[in-house]
């Protein structure tokens, strides 16, 4: 007899099998499966961060964010393109993919140029040992509060080798100006969008990904097969190889 957590691991096995093609096949990032993410297994102490900002935080601090079902969006609504962002905040990949790629994509959100729809995964999350529910809650809470692109940005860019804790991201929130207050610091201690975090999960796993990083333009994979997304100038042209930019 399978239990609940196997069949539920099953399930997830048929999915990605299925959506293998549509995703481009294996590429380098973070899986399911156990110590697929950072290195650390269930149970791994939580390790000092050095926290950090992104460098075009001021570009960020200017971007407008919402909420949208499971998805978080950032950029003008009018923004002709729409290019869709798979991310878990403790896949070290996620990480890199953020400094490079990423800023690139909210680069040109910035100019109107696109808009992008984040799906914030939580898969890593074994049994708490990563702490990515709370960072998922923590930046669905930045959200409500107009910071979201500068938060996220920070977050990844300040990933700890252990986990997630709630003293870490209000730490990492006290270097976004204007964030830390009673309502976000309440939602981050309160894991008031719990709930939220989970509907991203399954939103997640309803686009079949097999991990993480994943970016999706017109539903089609875009700098995984040829890791252009780790590269600031090559996404660039991989974005505009598909008419953004």
């Amino acid at each position: 007899m399978v239990g609940v957590g196997g069949a539920g691991r099953a399930r997830r096995v048929v999915v990605a099998v299925a959506a293998a093609a549509l995703l481009g096949g294996a590429v380098a990032g973070c899986g399911g499966g156990p110590g697929s993410g950072s290195g650390d297994g269930p149970g791994a102490a939580a390790s000092a961060a050095v926290v950090r900002t992104s460098p075009i935080a001021d570009v960020l601090a200017k971007l407008p964010a919402r909420v949208e079902g499971a998805k978080v969006v950032v950029g003008r609504p009018e923004a002709p393109r729409t290019a869709q962002v798979l991310v878990d905040p403790r896949c070290g990949y996620c990480a890199r993919f953020e400094e490079a790629g990423g800023e690139t994509l909210l680069k040109l959100a910035a100019e109107g140029r696109v808009k992008v729809e984040y799906l914030l995964a939580s898969f890593l999350d074994r049994d708490g040992a990563s702490g990515s529910v709370k960072a998922v809650n923590a930046l669905r809470a930045s959200v409500d509060e107009g910071k979201f692109a500068e938060y996220q940005a920070a977050v990844f860019a300040s990933q700890p080798k252990g986990k997630f804790t709630d003293e870490l991201l209000l730490e990492i929130a006290d270097r976004v100006p204007g964030l830390r207050g009673a309502r976000f610091d309440g939602a981050v201690a309160e894991m008031t969008y719990e709930g939220w975090v989970g509907e991203a999960e399954r939103a997640f796993e309803a686009t079949g990904a097999q991990g993480t990083p994943v970016v999706l333009v017109d539903g089609q994979p875009v700098g995984a097969k040829d890791r252009s997304m780790f590269d600031a100038a090559a996404f660039a042209g991989a974005l505009k190889g598909v008419g953004i930019g």
